[in-house]
This record gives C-alpha cells, sequence and structure tokens, in this order.
C-alpha cells in the first residue's frame, strides 16, 4: 500500500493576517519545530512552508484519516493556540490534491501576485532545512523536487510570469496615491531579506530619490546599502532616522512590532505634519496596527495588497490555465511514480525467489559442472542468469504498469505473490520444480 500525503493549511486566500501571523514559524523557529513535526505518531516524513501569504505543513505516513486529524492539532498546539480556531480557515488536501496543492504553490499559481519568483525561492530554501534536519524522507524528496521542474516548466514554457504585478510594484502603486512625485523621497527599508531589497530595487527602479538601509545584522545592511547605492543606518538608532522617512517598508522577522504609533506620531510632529507611507510585508507583522489611527500615517500590510494585484490576474488567465494542465500532467506522473513504488517489494522479491531457485539449481549440479573448464562454468552461470532476466522481464513490467495505475490493490500483485509463493517460506531448499 502507498503511503498517505497530507498537506494542510492557512494562506491569504483563507485567513487574515491577523491569524495567519499567530501560527508563522520564524527562522529561528523552523529547525526545532521540523523535529516536532515527525515525532507526530504517524508523521514519518514532514516539512513546513511559512511566508508573509501561508503556512502550510506536508506529511506522509501510512494513514491518511490520522494525519488529517492529528496535523490541525500539531499547528495549533505548537503556537498555543485553540485548535477550533485554526481549524476553521484551514484547509486540507489529500494525496493527489496535497501534491497538485504544492505544484501549484511553486509555480506561484496560489500566490497573490500570480506569476511571482519569490515563492519558489522561500520553498527551496525552506525545503532544503527540513532535508538538513532529517524530516524529509524519499517520498517529499522526490515530490519537493518535482515541484521545483514543474514551477520552471511553468515559468518557461507559458507567459504566466510577464507583466505579473510584484509585491513592489503594488507598493508603489500605492504609495503614488498619496506621492505626487518620489524623486524628492526618501525610503527606508527595515530588513536586508529578500523580499524587502526586491521590493526597494522597485522603488529605486522607479525613481525614489534616496534609500536608507536598517538590519538588526548591520553588515548585511551596509552589503545590501551599497548594493542599492543607499546609506546604512545602525538598527538601535533606526527610530533616530525615522522622521526623515518618506516611505518605509519593513520586512522584519520579529515577534512583535519593532515600530509602534507614538514612535510613527512623534517622527510625523518633527516632519511637520508630512505624511509617512509604510508598508509592512512581516508575518507576523513588524508595524504596529495601530499607527493606521495617527494623521498623517498610511499603513498598508499584505493583505492590502490583494485589492491592487488583483488588476492583473485577468490578463494573464489563458495563461494559468495552461499551467493548470501542466501541472496536472505531472500530479498523475508523480502518483504513478508514488504506486509503483508500493509493487516495487513485490519485484524485488519475486526477483530474488527466482534468483535462489537459480542459485540452488546451479549448486545442486555442481558435480557435473566441476567437469567443465572455468570459462565454461562462467558462461553456465551466465546463461541461467540470462535466463532468469528474460522469464522475469515481462511479468515485472507488467506489475510495474499495474502498480503505476493500482499500486498494491491491482489484481496482478496478488496473484504473482500466491502463483510464486512469496508469502510462503521457500528456505527448505525444495524442488520447486515439483
Amino acid at each position: 500500500m502507498e503511503p498517505s500525503i497530507v498537506l494542510i493549511g492557512l494562506s491569504h486566500h483563507t485567513a487574515p493576517v491577523e491569524l495567519r501571523e499567530q501560527v508563522a514559524v520564524p527562522n529561528g523557529r523552523l529547525d526545532g519545530t521540523l523535529r516536532a513535526l515527525v515525532q507526530v505518531p504517524g508523521v514519518f516524513e514532514g516539512a513546513i512552508l511559512s511566508t508573509c501569504n501561508r503556512v502550510e505543513v506536508i506529511a506522509c505516513g501510512p494513514d491518511g484519516d490520522a494525519l488529517t486529524r492529528t496535523l490541525p492539532s500539531f499547528l495549533a498546539e505548537a503556537h498555543g493556540i485553540a485548535v477550533p480556531d485554526v481549524t476553521a480557515r484551514l484547509y486540507v488536501h489529500r494525496d493527489r490534491e496535497a501534491v497538485r496543492h504544492l505544484f501549484r504553490v511553486a509555480a506561484s499559481l496560489d500566490s497573490m501576485v500570480v506569476g511571482e519568483p519569490q515563492i519558489l525561492g522561500q520553498l527551496k530554501e525552506q525545503y532544503a532545512r527540513a532535508a538538513a534536519v532529517g524530516s524529509s524522507g524519499p517520498v517529499l524528496h522526490r515530490c519537493f523536487h518535482k515541484s521545483f521542474s514543474v514551477a520552471k516548466r511553468v515559468r518557461t514554457g507559458t507567459h504566466v510570469a510577464e507583466r505579473a504585478v510584484s509585491v513592489g510594484t503594488a507598493a508603489l502603486g500605492l504609495a503614488s496615491e498619496i506621492f505626487d512625485r518620489l524623486d524628492d523621497k526618501t525610503a527606508l527599508l527595515l530588513g536586508a531579506g529578500t523580499m524587502g531589497e526586491l521590493t526597494a530595487r522597485q522603488l529605486l527602479a522607479h525613481g525614489i530619490g534616496s534609500l536608507m538601509v536598517a538590519s538588526r545584522t548591520f553588515e548585511r545592511a551596509v552589503g545590501v546599502a551599497r548594493a542599492l547605492h543607499g546609506t546604512a543606518i545602525p538598527f538601535e538608532r533606526l527610530l533616530r532616522h525615522l522622521p526623515f522617512a518618506d516611505l518605509v517598508v519593513s520586512a522584519v522577522d520579529a515577534p512583535e512590532p519593532i515600530v509602534r504609533a507614538p514612535d510613527v506620531e512623534a517622527a510625523i510632529r518633527e516632519r511637520r505634519g508630512r505624511p509617512v507611507f509604510l508598508i509592512d510585508l512581516a508575518v507576523p507583522r513588524s508595524l504596529d496596527p495601530a499607527i493606521n489611527a495617527v494623521d498623517g500615517a498610511y499603513l498598508y500590510d499584505i493583505d492590502d495588497l490583494q485589492q491592487v494585484v488583483a488588476e492583473n490576474r485577468d490578463a494573464r488567465a489563458w495563461e494559468a490555465r495552461r499551467a493548470e494542465a501542466m501541472i496536472e500532467g505531472e500530479v498523475e506522473n508523480f502518483w504513478a511514480w508514488l504506486r509503483s513504488r508500493a509493487v516495487a517489494p513485490t519485484i524485488a522479491e519475486l526477483r530474488a525467489h527466482v534468483e535462489g531457485i537459480r542459485a540452488r539449481e546451479v549448486e545442486r549440479h555442481a558435480g557435473l559442472l566441476a567437469a567443465l573448464e572455468p570459462g565454461q562454468r562462467e558462461e553456465v552461470d551466465r546463461l541461467t542468469r540470462a535466463l532468469v532476466n528474460r522469464i522475469l522481464h515481462d511479468p515485472t513490467a507488467a506489475l510495474g504498469r499495474h502498480g503505476a495505475n493500482e499500486g498494491m490493490d491491482s489484481p496482478l500483485v496478488g496473484a504473482a505473490r500466491e502463483l510464486f509463493a512469496l508469502d510462503e517460506s521457500t528456505d527448505d531448499g525444495g524442488d520447486e520444480s515439483t
């Protein structure tokens, strides 16, 4: 019987940022959470994807029903949240649907910004962590690496990524509602990770006047600032520089807000009432939601971008349908592989069984073979092995084909095990020819 694959999660489709930030798995906790995942009874393999738009747990084990029951509890209890609060917004995919969902996520068909490239990099990075701590295994290894190749095929074989509205361009669209020009404005980037840096590059490409970069690791801030021709500032002096920022982009991985409403209120007073545009790309949110109540402050979080990016989706709808068709074929290919793994032990047992018969018969006739030259004995051995391979070729090929479609449920698998007595001991070395 092939193992079951179950994927549970919350995303921007099903849950607001307020809930997603409660179940987010920060980088510093990811390894420990992965180790805890594979300690859950019935979980043989597991991986976690945690981004600003989704938190998903995928697991492989022998009992899909059991995984469907235990994984939501694991996600809730790992964050100290009541299970009903999580399950009310949770989606659950099993087997083919789980594989299909993972492939769609990798190909950016489930993203807020369809066609954006960042999700694939995040998926690769977080799966690499699962592989490094040993929580993944052969099934998830194949599944994730197939998702990477599917994503590449979609990106090169369709135009789904063309004219994609990125987080950066969405932020620019919102900023243009507040500022009539950007060339005289200063942006402050909080956090020097990939998402924040990409957004800062978008702002610079559209003419932002100057850029400041703050990161907990000052060396990292210096590196990003140098690459973007900006100025690095020490993280502990962030609030002193806040009044100089017209736009603030925060992508800081933090358990609680690093900038609060009174900080922004004080900055706007020092700016003599000039407005500040802030966008929070982090989950959990790194900018206090109460900033929205400050006069002159315009705060947007990751969910606010949905309205901006939705306008661009229709233009790529046809390409997305082509991509979905590609994914469907790859899902079936993967599932055929998974089913064929279920019959692999039977095929191995069948080959070992027949090889055992051959070896015993050769041994039984050792006296006759002793009269042959060494080269002749080797030829007899080669000939008998070739006969075994020829005889088993068609039966094992048929088992593989039927196994890919039906797994261990194939009647052919049961017939093979019965016809060759694979479930019975043949250690007595008797004559199987009778």
